[in-house]
């Protein structure tokens, strides 16, 4: 078997693999938008779309299911656009290319885009099966969830009319989701000043590459290196041992993606380069060593490169420092929910700006206690203001606080239950999802999100399991047959 299509549930992965040929960067929903308005004309579905691309369909109950209460299903239809650097491959036109790896679904090179594309499948093909028992059903797909929830922030009250809402865009099977962290993002912009290198300069290419990358979120506990502050450690300790002039520093690309690569461009005397080149060996193996446990594929390389200007020293110690010093990584676990990470800040990516002499250098924080959210997020200010940075706060978005009364939990957990003969587990993911937004809008809104399990989220090393995708599938259709009759709360 060679063709994902050929998996089952077998309508579920057509569509599936319907909806890769369609790019759908973040921020650039318009073709998949549009094929959704399409689907649903074509398909006789009642289809509606706002004003910034949310689709959203509504279906009549089968027969027998006129007594249930509505059910909106939500995915996003955005995907993360992260690839190899091997890779040339454009997300504004090129299809994804996914392929079977053993009980995965991976992709060549890039982002595979379950997240959410398998929870916007299993919509279609919930829309689509004459065999799907259902009451009164809505199917919500929103744009821009990754880098801005933009669609969620846009809903506007009575877009839908359902009280229950199934988030389809979870990644581990087995586990109910009802609670989500609340986030926003914090960038400094560093301005620094240039000046002509050295007489006899050479310049070189350090590199750290091969990270395994991650969710900002769902993954900040796992142990996994950034690039940016590797090679922050790799500049700040050759600093102390040859005279060391710095051109560049870039690392990282999404906000919400624990960074994979970053390289910086450094001037140094001939006569210091051979202990440059022993450094970079020794101190690369201790790296290696010391993540051996959670990054197989860590490398730094050392490359020639071209001359060019140089910071001026003050600037270049003020950039280490600053990097150096940034928090990353988990801040606080929770006290009442074992294994939850409650507070945790990403330092995402330095890139520079499009004009000047000027690095932009953004940092994502999130936690589940508002209050925690605002101290982490304070603290990343205070480390950029201390290093004579600009900083802009985003205007981030809400938790999810659990409500373990839920009455699409008890329907959840049984129909789980039944199905596989072992209890799911229940808990809140660090992760941010659109569903404290929609309680801002619908107040009463009853809701849980599960998932297939999906792994290495928001790189190319993304990959879905077949199994549990099948399990999520007969999840999905056995909530809806047993939805709680009009009434019930």
């Amino acid at each position: 078997m060679s063709r994902i299509q050929d998996l089952e549930p077998k309508i579920l992965w057509e569509h599936f693999a319907e909806l890769s040929q369609i790019p759908r960067p973040s921020k650039h929903e318009e073709q998949i938008s549009a094929y959704l308005q399409a689907f649903g004309e074509r398909h006789g579905i009642e289809t509606h779309r706002d004003a910034v691309g949310n689709v959203l369909m509504r279906k009549p109950a089968t027969a027998g299911m006129e007594d249930r209460r509505s059910i909106v299903l939500q995915s996003h239809m955005d995907m993360v656009c992260e690839k190899n650097s091997d890779c040339a491959h454009d997300f504004m036109r090129d299809p994804i290319i996914p392929y079977i790896d053993g009980n995965w679904v991976r992709a060549k090179g890039t982002t595979l885009g379950a997240d959410d594309g398998i929870g916007c499948a299993a919509q279609l093909a919930v829309l689509t099966d004459p065999t799907v028992q259902h009451g009164p059903l809505e199917c919500l797909f929103t744009v821009d969830e990754e880098t801005g929830l933009t669609g969620a922030f846009a809903i506007q009250a009575g877009f839908f009319q359902s009280d229950i809402l199934l988030n389809l865009d979870s990644e581990d099977e087995g586990e109910l989701f009802i609670g989500c962290a609340g986030g926003l993002d914090t960038v400094g912009r560093f301005i620094y000043r240039t000046t002509k290198p050295a007489e006899g300069s050479k310049f070189y290419k350090i590199a750290v590459a091969g990270l395994t990358g991650g969710h900002s979120g769902d993954d900040i506990n796992k142990g996994l290196a950034n690039s940016i502050k590797l090679l922050v450690r790799i500049l700040m300790h050759l600093e102390r041992e040859v005279p060391l002039a710095l051109a560049i520093l870039e690392g990282g690309n999404l906000r919400n993606a624990i960074p994979r690569e970053a390289y910086a461009i450094v001037a140094l005397p001939e006569d210091s380069v051979s202990k440059m080149e022993h450094f970079i060996q020794h101190f690369g193996g201790e790296l290696v060593q010391e993540y051996r446990a959670t990054e197989a594929n860590i490398s730094v390389s050392l490359d020639p490169a071209t001359p060019m200007p140089v910071m001026m020293n003050t600037d270049k110690l003020r950039l280490l420092h600053l990097l150096y010093t940034m928090h990353h990584g988990v801040i606080e676990m929770s006290r009442e929910i074992p294994g939850l990470v409650e507070t945790s800040t990403n330092l995402a990516s330095v890139k520079r700006a499009e004009e000047g002499n000027a690095l932009e250098i953004a940092t994502s924080q999130r936690s589940s206690v508002e209050s925690a959210k605002q101290y982490i997020a304070t603290a990343v200010e205070s480390v950029f203001l201390l290093a004579g940075c600009t900083v802009l706060h985003s205007d981030g978005y809400p938790g999810w606080a659990p409500n373990t009364n839920s009455p699409i939990l008890r329907v959840a957990e049984k129909a789980y239950t039944d199905l596989f003969g072992q209890k799911p587990v229940v808990r809140a993911i660090h992760a941010g999802l659109e569903c404290g937004l929609f309680l801002e809008k619908y107040p009463s809104l009853d809701m849980v999100s599960f998932g297939p399990t999906i792994r290495g989220v928001h790189s190319p090393d993304e990959r879905l399991d077949i199994p549990t995708t099948k399990k999520f599938w007969d999840l999905l259709l056995e909530i809806l047959r047993n939805a709680p009759k009009q009434g019930a709360h």
